[in-house]
């Protein structure tokens, strides 16, 4: 095994080392387009192993459905490497220039990172995404993706190598992981930091967890996304009410979607109730504070404190009750996980202060949460989403998988 990565690294270390043209880049991903489309049906015979096994191994619901390839989301794979394909490449533009009063002239100039290690779990079309978005920014990627899409990530990775061979450009710019054994993450997250320049988890909580504890190679990613929806005193009832059902109930299970409603005191009754209603009409399970206990006509269940950090990834939600908008920053950034998190109100005034003062990596008005990801934004797609307080930050799509450095020129200057 130890061997095997270490032959992978250097690979990828080689491989990047060669510069491709953008054109050349656009044709490698158009080619990758067909050779999906003409493949279908081998594409979703290899995911019936995966389906088998999974459902063999007990996993749950969520995950096959995930995990599970149709016509329909082979169609969406294929349509978001061609956005992809369409975007500027991000590599080698001068960002800045500017030149001193001693002569010289400095121009700031993007590059891309170099090696990046993608470990993942689930979903086939994160194979397709993440190596199309690393092509496109001049990366290579080395792929580790989860047992439970093995042959799914490795035949979506062979027809890229082809691609990558019918337009005579180094294979080995994207490279899967073929070996199941779980010591593997062990050594890229310990061993391989001579060859990875970043690692990317894109997974659940325990994964990431993991990665960012063990790693000797710098991480890009989030924890967890517990997103606040905050209704504020000058809120609609019309809007809030269709933001809310759409920012919990779209989608429980991604990291964009709201895990707490913050209502502010004043409109508990006339708007707040409506909202949770609403919610359960749908089947949302609604957690509730004292006073949000105390003015709902039903019976919900008490809130404890634990049930503010708690992502429920779930049709669940908790709901608390705010003095005002600073309380509702309060507790955003006391308990967020500095993901996504919105305001709902007419007021501009209060939506900036909302916008301004909350740490979140995205902070949203009138906007459902699940609005957060990278092909929403218009990036194509996204390797992942980062909470970090440095940058990249939110979806990184291919803008965010560049670095930049310094060229310096001058006519013969030296430092006295």
């Amino acid at each position: 095994m130890k061997n095997i990565l270490i032959n992978i690294g250097t690979k990828s270390k080689k491989a990047f080392i060669k510069k491709i043209s953008s054109k050349k880049k656009d044709k490698v991903l158009k080619d990758y387009c067909q050779l999906i489309d003409k493949n279908r049906k081998l594409i979703i015979n290899q995911n019936k192993k995966d389906i088998k096994n999974a459902i063999k191994k007990k996993i749950n619901i969520n995950l096959v459905q995930r995990l599970t390839l149709d016509d329909k989301k082979i169609s969406i794979i294929i349509n978001s490497v061609k956005k992809t394909a369409k975007l500027k490449d991000p590599t080698n533009k001068i960002l800045e220039k500017w030149k001193r009063p001693n002569g010289l002239s400095i121009s700031k100039i993007s590059i891309p990172i170099g090696v990046i290690g993608v470990i993942y779990e689930s979903r086939p079309n994160v194979t397709s995404d993440v190596a199309s978005l690393c092509f496109k920014s001049g990366n290579t990627v080395i792929l580790k993706g989860g047992s439970e899409a093995f042959y799914s990530n490795l035949i979506l990775s062979k027809f890229f190598r082809k691609s990558l061979k019918m337009n005579n450009v180094d294979e080995n710019f994207v490279q899967f992981i073929n070996i199941k054994n779980r010591k593997v993450v062990d050594f890229l997250l310990t061993k391989m930091n001579k060859f990875i320049d970043v690692i990317i988890p894109r997974g659940g909580k325990n994964l990431v967890k993991k990665v960012q504890k063990f790693s000797t190679v710098p991480t890009i990613g989030h924890l967890e996304g517990i997103c606040h929806s905050y209704v504020d005193k000058d809120a609609n009832l019309k809007i809030a009410k269709k933001i809310i059902r759409n920012a919990k109930l779209r989608n429980t299970a991604i990291c964009g979607a709201t895990e707490t409603i913050l209502l502010h005191e004043k409109i508990i009754k006339k708007i707040g109730n409506k909202i949770l209603e609403d919610l359960e009409d749908n089947g949302c399970k609604i957690i509730g504070d004292n006073k949000i206990r105390k003015s709902y006509n039903k019976k919900i269940t008490k809130a404890s404190f634990k049930d503010w950090s708690k992502e429920y990834l779930s049709p669940v939600v908790s709901v608390k009750s705010v003095k005002d908008i600073n309380d509702a920053i309060y507790h955003i950034n006391r308990y967020g996980t500095m993901h996504t998190d919105c305001i709902i109100t007419q007021n501009k005034k209060s939506a900036k202060k909302f916008l301004d003062e909350v740490k979140s990596s995205i902070a949203m008005h009138n906007t459902s949460t699940q609005f957060a990801d990278g092909g929403e934004f218009g990036f194509g797609g996204e390797v992942g989403i980062s909470t970090s307080t440095l940058p990249p930050r939110g979806p990184v799509g291919l803008n965010q998988l560049v670095s930049y450095k310094y060229q310096i020129t001058s006519k013969g200057m030296i430092r006295k």
